[in-house]
């Protein structure tokens, strides 16, 4: 399917998706405890979540829900204390540490908070980088073509000092796609940008999503931008529910 022009919503023609999500992420009852003793929380309590390829799903809830947790189990970041995680078939709860940091290089892409560039390089080295970074035959896709898809080739020489925080982001989106990942997470993409620029960049990730037939999870407070989504679901503590 692609998103409807006005939606954002996805019509009859987009990426066909994978039911039992193979292609995308497939979380089996996962659990996740912090603290210790008395002090024990569940930031995940038998969380079960499947996004299949091409699709845009959002994960709300107040904070201290579980959801920054969700995000870093979901891409590897952190392991559970039970349940399973794989992301395109592959498993992250079974890999040693040093296997799951080469999964999570090549399967799983991460947009974060104002995009998080490093200053000192230019638009079109921010996606350059990642390509050093991959593994030995690894299939990237070419910056500028990325650059030029998200509205920012004109800008690839511009460092992000000099770019506004809409531009910025749409550049940590570029970045996370040019390594071909299965899987898009995405913490707090509008946090910093006025509800113009945030119904820009919620549409430009299920555009890209769906162009790129990749599983994006994006965690949110900003209610106003989830009818672009796939699909909602909601935290509250610790436990996900689908809206």
């Amino acid at each position: 399917m692609n998103a409807h022009p006005e939606t954002g919503r996805k019509t009859s023609t987009t990426v066909p998706q994978d039911p039992a999500g193979q292609d995308g992420l497939v979380m089996q009852d996962v659990t996740m405890l912090l603290g210790d003793g008395d002090d024990t929380v569940r930031a995940l309590d038998g969380v079960r979540l499947t996004v299949t390829a091409g699709e845009f799903a959002a994960i709300v809830g107040p904070s201290g829900s579980g959801k920054s947790s969700l995000l870093a189990v979901a891409g590897g970041l952190a392991v559970p204390d039970s349940g399973t995680v794989t992301i395109a078939g592959r498993s992250m709860t079974a890999a040693s540490r040093r296997a799951r940091t080469a999964l999570r290089r090549d399967l799983v892409g991460f947009v974060f908070q104002s995009g998080n560039l490093l200053p000192a390089l230019t638009a079109l080295d921010q996606l350059r980088l990642p390509a050093r970074f991959a593994s030995p035959g690894a299939v990237h896709r070419d910056p500028m073509e990325l650059l030029a898809e998200v509205g920012m080739a004109g800008k690839a020489d511009r460092r992000p000092h000099q770019l506004s925080g809409g531009e910025r982001q749409r550049i940590g989106i570029a970045r996370a796609l040019v390594t071909g990942p299965r899987l898009l997470l995405v913490d707090e993409p509008t946090a910093a940008l006025d509800q113009a620029r945030s119904r820009d960049i919620v549409q430009m990730l299920a555009r890209e999503t769906r162009r790129h037939g990749v599983a994006t999870v994006m965690v949110t407070h900003d209610t106003e931008v989830l009818q672009y989504c796939d699909s909602v679901y909601e935290m509250m503590d610790g436990a996900l529910s689908r809206r």
